[in-house]
């Protein structure tokens, strides 16, 4: 099952997630590796820098996505000022279907 995870970084928090971002790509990497990180990037300002993530996890439930999302260094360092676990299909575009 699919879950997209959104993340809103707390404002002026930028320096937090620049000095994070290394940690946080390698356990994206990870999730890449073993088959649970189906997308991910960040959301953009007007300003065109980062102010939050959204990622697209494989994960057997709500609770499985949930605690996976709380596992990113970016969550773990304090950035988000709040998080959002929601089940997805994927119907349009999807490699896998």
């Amino acid at each position: 099952m699919l879950f997209v995870v959104l993340c809103n970084d707390k404002p002026g928090h930028l320096d937090l997630r620049m000095s994070t971002r290394s940690v946080h790509v390698e356990w994206l990497k990870g999730l890449e590796a073993e088959g649970t990180l189906k997308a991910a990037g960040p959301f953009l300002g007007d300003d065109g820098k980062p102010v939050g993530s959204m990622l697209i996890l494989k994960a057997d439930n709500l609770e499985a996505a949930t605690a996976l999302a709380a596992q990113d260094p970016y969550a773990g360092a304090g950035l988000f000022s709040d998080v959002t676990v929601r089940p997805w299909n994927w119907v349009f575009v999807n490699p896998e279907a």
